[in-house]
């Protein structure tokens, strides 16, 4: 590594630190309905988006009603999505002529950008229309963000009110984290992105000429208008096959910096607007302080791995898979960040990456995408280990295990331990059923443990709502469209559901005040048991799968073995 890789590295958390509390500054006035900077700019399109769908925003629900209405939602987000993509020949802004798509990989796209995902098993630039891509997936990374956005608030409102059924309402949750935070945070990255090269037009693609005499197509499309909300909601996937390695996605070293930034900018303001919405900003920081030395024990395994020198390649730094634009640093810190964040975007090829640094991107995956994770959903998600952590401490010291002066107790403990266990039977059972069946084995690219490895990661993403993939597993196929949309669904309801039956049963609880013998949940102590409770629990349920994957391939590489 050179001195001005390192400058880099320190540059992007110092940003991203110093960011959390303005950002997160914000969404707290929006989400407690003070006076904002974005009130007078679209509170006009608030209120016409009420009076237009007959929502009261002041009538709040309880945690049945509030999943209600959210499911009901996705299920139509989805049908919307997937009817479209069915019917893609007869809709406008198809200037490529693209056909039809087909069932399997239509429920598959249409489930991945409904949960957040964005796994694409297509290449977006020869499968999907202009249409398509603004109408439907555009549209879905709004709003799934949004949704992850309002599921966290219901939380914070269970934990933070007391003798109460009430939740807010979810509607009105959606409505003002899309118009007030991601629409205008995406107008203005889309405009500086467009300003670095980033494509935005409606174009049919070009036919050149190249230096040697060879014909080549370049794509075109609205790219940078989706790219922007791919990025700051944590949606991931690509405009194009190559995603963010594509230089019409990401064409120079500043908006490859800014986009790596925007992946984090989001989840990490949310913990600030967590401790100020429950009356602690310390409860905030310490969160955010434990989602940060996670990610930087995996930023620095990572990087370790990529500039370790091994039998086969030397002492020459890994380049295979990578953009020589922005280097091994570059790729890894993106390697890191989009699998901490439930983001899935890429700017270099996942399968390529050397056994340890795609270890640290699965454990990423496997941890429940709760280091930063997803807007919304990866501090939903850390909140559940949290209360597990909370819970385990209560019974080492033998009180009662309270949270923010509530106690935790047995529905909450069941329903933590259920969306812990969601994504993980994803994984395991999924990837072992791929593992020895004939349609899942037909996909891989490679042999021996870095197969396993391509087939561990895919279940893995979709169990996360990543989207990423080590590239070498061909995924469009009726089995894995199949499979991994199912995964995707348990991945995300599976956690979603008990989270809002914690908020709802948090919420009618009554808040017991502070005493000597509290167990604090705002200091070094419990940030340290809460990242020991997290590796502990993701060590024994994911370390036998890892050992015949990335932990074996590891050690024959070093013996000059490949697959």
């Amino acid at each position: 590594m050179t001195t001005q890789d390192f400058i880099q590295i320190i540059l992007y958390f110092t940003l991203l630190i110093g960011l959390t509390p303005v950002l997160g500054n914000f969404m707290f006035k929006v989400f407690t309905g003070e006076k904002h900077l974005m009130l007078p700019v679209f509170g006009w399109l608030e209120r016409l988006t009420y009076k237009f769908s007959g929502i009261n925003p002041d009538k709040e629900s309880n945690w049945k009603s509030y999943t209600f209405d959210l499911l009901v939602f996705n299920l139509v987000g989805f049908l919307f999505l997937f009817l479209i993509q069915l019917l893609q020949t007869y809709l406008p802004f198809n200037p490529s002529h693209r056909t039809n798509v087909s069932w399997h990989s239509a429920f598959n796209t249409s489930v991945s950008f409904m949960t957040n995902t964005n796994w694409q098993g297509y290449s977006g630039e020869t499968t999907l229309s202009y249409f398509v891509q603004m109408v439907g997936l555009t549209v879905q990374n709004f709003v799934s963000a949004s949704t992850g956005i309002a599921v966290l608030l219901a939380l914070i409102k269970g934990l933070s009110r007391k003798t109460t059924d009430l939740l807010g309402n979810f509607w009105t949750d959606l409505t003002r984290s899309t118009l007030y935070i991601l629409l205008p945070l995406s107008i203005l990255f889309a405009v500086v992105l467009v300003g670095q090269g980033v494509v935005q037009n409606f174009k049919t693609y070009d036919t050149v000429q190249t230096l040697q005499g060879a014909t080549q197509i370049i794509p075109q499309g609205p790219a940078a208008s989706q790219i922007a909300i791919k990025q700051l909601g944590t949606n991931g996937g690509g405009f194009f096959n190559a995603n963010s390695a594509h230089p019409f996605e990401n064409p120079t070293p500043f908006s490859n910096f800014l986009e790596m930034l925007a992946i984090l900018l989001i989840p990490a303001a949310l913990t600030f607007t967590y401790g100020k919405m429950v009356g602690s900003a310390r409860e905030g920081w310490t969160i955010f302080m434990a989602m940060l030395i996670l990610l930087l024990i995996g930023l620095s395994i990572s990087l370790y791995a990529e500039y370790a020198s091994n039998p086969i390649f030397g002492k020459l730094a890994l380049m295979e898979g990578k953009e020589t634009r922005f280097g091994i640093t570059n790729s890894v810190l993106w390697s890191t960040t989009t699998t901490a964040a439930s983001n899935g975007s890429v700017n270099a090829m996942h399968d390529s990456l050397a056994p340890l640094t795609g270890m640290v991107a699965m454990i990423n995956l496997m941890l429940g995408e709760i280091i930063f994770g997803g807007v919304g959903a990866g501090l939903y998600g850390m909140i559940i280990f949290v209360i597990l952590t909370v819970f385990i401490a209560g019974l080492m010291v033998g009180r009662s295990p309270e949270y923010l002066g509530k106690k935790i107790q047995k529905f909450e403990v069941q329903m933590a331990i259920i969306a812990v266990l969601a994504p993980n039977l994803v994984i395991l059972i999924f990837s072992a059923w791929a593992s020895v069946s004939n349609p899942g084995l037909a996909g891989l690219n490679n042999s021996g443990p870095h197969g396993f490895s391509e087939i561990l990661y895919a279940y893995s993403s979709a169990a996360g709502n990543n989207g990423s993939a080590f590239a070498g597993l061909n995924a469009n196929t009726i089995f894995y469209n199949v499979t991994l949309g199912i995964g995707m669904l348990i991945g995300r309801f599976g956690i979603i559901a008990p989270v809002l039956a914690i908020a709802g049963s948090m919420a009618g609880k009554k808040i017991t005040p502070s005493s000597s013998g509290t167990f604090h949940t705002d200091n070094f102590l419990f940030m340290g048991l809460l990242i020991a409770v997290i590796l502990i629990v993701g060590g024994l349920t994911h370390f036998p799968a890892l050992s015949f994957g990335p932990i074996v391939e590891h050690l024959l590489m070093n013996n000059g073995i490949t697959f």
